[in-house]
């Protein structure tokens, strides 16, 4: 047994060396994942062809149209001007008297209305600098003050969040994108009150020795024709087009799985009950919406780009399912491997709460990959039918499973390797050594926000 363990674990940890280092993870899961089958002494070709690449293909079906219109919709908000546009008000309001809190909220309004992170990031970063420059804030703290209003509560807590880390766990658990709102808005509470005081923190410290804004960056912007830019209050109709769609076509009288005849979608498509689709074919209808808004609200500034614009988001959307979909693959072949049954015998034993297991599993693996999208799949993936069991058995609501895994991607997927901090980071000009620390912060600070989560909703089961 110790030879099938061993086998795992070395696949798990080349797997987060490599990517580490830079390497493709399209490329690299299945080599280790191989790896992994060979020491174990499994079938090669099989496990690659029938079983790797089956459910990779699977989760590339079912989250497909969501990534490709989540990157399409962030791309034209990103040409248009109004992401831009929304960050430059937002942060112009609050003025520089308040720079942190309005970078912060900046941020939140454009994840939270659909926005992709690496959009966001883009669009922000000009408006961050300029501010944090007038107030003379360390430039050094721009990337955590971003991470915290991206990248944390308004990615995988706040309820009807549309991003992806909020969509998967609704193909496991048979909930939608607004499970356990009351769980998620108390999560979203202490994940923004403890980041502010920790950046305030960070500030005052600044001030406190004298370090302001800095000279000699790299990737200093350039100035925004401000002019160019959409008035806000069309800017934004784009987002509330997607949140309340996204929200009548889950919840109401309107809701999608209300469109088509039962009858017809279990005989003919084989979907026997339309609620397990409905989360995704509201966010497919709300964000397809939301695109052709957004694209009507400045046509003119568009039109000559809008091939390669729409290029790029495909290509970005295409990487990134491919990335995630690989780590899925990954993780299934695992589950077939003899070790297997002790790693996992390991972190249902760690606690006999199914929410605490729970956050333990997603943790760990969205940790070892980089990726919240990735470590959740893995887990919902591997273990979703037995929380979901043990859930059923102790009468915990498949909701509290849905926020609770949701949040726990969004924990230590932020580690130094994670794209999306090499990204911010690329962005912003700064280093890992110059700015993690914060991001670091806020790593933890998630990380314990979902344990106190899970420990407190079991109180009152």
């Amino acid at each position: 047994m110790f030879i099938e363990i061993f086998a795992i674990i070395l696949a798990l940890s080349l797997l987060i060396f490599l990517a580490y280092r830079g390497y493709p993870v399209i490329i690299i899961a299945p080599i280790v994942t191989l790896l992994a089958v060979v020491i174990s002494g499994g079938l090669l070709l099989p496990s690659y062809t029938e079983v790797y690449m089956t459910n990779a293909a699977n989760y590339i079906k079912s989250f497909f149209p969501i990534f490709l219109l989540g990157a399409i919709f962030g791309k034209v908000m990103e040409m248009t001007g109004a992401a831009a546009s929304i960050a430059r008000t937002i942060v112009s309001s609050l003025g520089s008297k308040h720079a942190i809190l309005a970078v912060v909220l900046a941020c939140s309004a454009l994840t939270y209305g659909g926005v992709s992170l690496f959009v966001v990031a883009f669009a922000v970063y000009p408006f961050a600098a300029e501010i944090f420059k007038e107030a003379d804030i360390p430039k050094r703290l721009i990337p955590g003050t971003i991470a915290l209003g991206a990248f944390t509560y308004t990615m995988d807590a706040l309820p009807g969040t549309p991003q992806i880390q909020n969509i998967i766990p609704t193909n496991y658990f048979g909930t939608d994108a607004y499970a356990a709102p009351l769980v998620g808005i108390i999560g979203a509470i202490i994940v923004f009150t403890g980041g502010m005081l920790w950046l305030e923190r960070r500030r005052k410290q600044a001030v406190a020795i004298g370090e302001g804004y800095g000279t000699g960056h790299k990737n200093e912007p350039e100035e925004i024709d401000e002019k160019s830019l959409p008035k806000f209050w069309l800017a934004i109709v784009p987002l509330v087009v997607v949140v309340v769609l996204n929200f009548i076509f889950s919840r109401t009288g309107l809701s999608v799985k209300f469109w088509y005849d039962a009858t017809t979608l279990a005989d003919k498509y084989n979907i026997p009950d339309a609620s397990t689709v409905t989360s995704s074919w509201a966010l497919i209808s709300a964000l397809s919406i939301g695109i052709l808004v957004a694209m009507l609200m400045n046509v003119k500034k568009i039109k000559t780009n809008l091939a390669t614009g729409l290029t790029a988001a495909a290509m970005g959307s295409l990487l990134a399912i491919f990335n995630t979909a690989s780590e899925v693959g990954f993780g299934n072949v695992v589950k077939t491997l003899p070790g297997f049954t002790a790693i996992q015998d390991w972190v249902f034993n760690a606690s006999n709460n199914p929410l605490v297991s729970e956050a333990i599993a997603v943790n760990v693996l969205a940790g070892v990959t980089g990726s919240a999208s990735g470590g959740l799949s893995i887990a919902l993936e591997v273990m979703g039918q037995q929380y979901l069991q043990m859930a059923n058995t102790l009468g915990i609501s498949p909701e509290l499973l849905h926020r609770i895994a949701s949040m726990a991607s969004g924990g230590m997927d932020t580690l130094p390797h994670n794209g999306a901090v090499i990204t911010l980071l690329a962005i912003t000009g700064l280093t890992h050594r110059q700015s993690y620390k914060d991001i670091f912060a806020l790593t933890i600070l998630k990380t314990l926000a979902v344990f106190i989560l899970a420990f407190g909703a079991s109180l009152f089961i």
